[in-house]
């Protein structure tokens, strides 16, 4: 997957939408209040930072030398993956999945009943 791919697999998460609150160089996903997915590209190097069951993370880390703690981020709860062909699409796509599910399961109530009211 590329920068593009992996942006528009993130947005197409249910409410899912794009900010830039560390500014340009960093595409930041929400879900409601809450950050899923921080994506950045420096020249043809890609990284996605995405939370992570603390288990799953570890799991993950040993598995795969492109995926390290969290850069500036809580390194129990969150990883950073370098994209490189040395990680299937579909576990990539899988960790964005776990990591927009375990967001929404922190959501408040109130956060939970909008994305729900979200089409699709």
């Amino acid at each position: 997957m590329d920068f593009n791919q992996i942006k528009s697999y993130c947005i197409s998460k249910t409410g899912a939408y794009e900010d830039y609150p560390f500014g340009p160089d960093t595409l930041v996903v929400k879900a409601e209040s809450k950050m899923f997915a921080l994506l950045s590209q420096s020249g043809n190097k890609v990284t996605i930072s995405l939370k992570c069951d603390p288990f799953v993370a570890q799991n993950l880390r040993q598995q795969y030398a492109s995926v390290k703690p969290g850069y500036h981020l809580n390194k129990e709860h969150w990883n950073t993956v370098t994209v490189d062909d040395s990680i299937p699409d579909s576990e990539l796509s899988w960790m964005v999945d776990h990591s927009y599910d375990m967001v929404v399961k922190g959501l408040t109530k109130a956060e939970k009943a909008r994305l729900a009211s979200h089409p699709g």
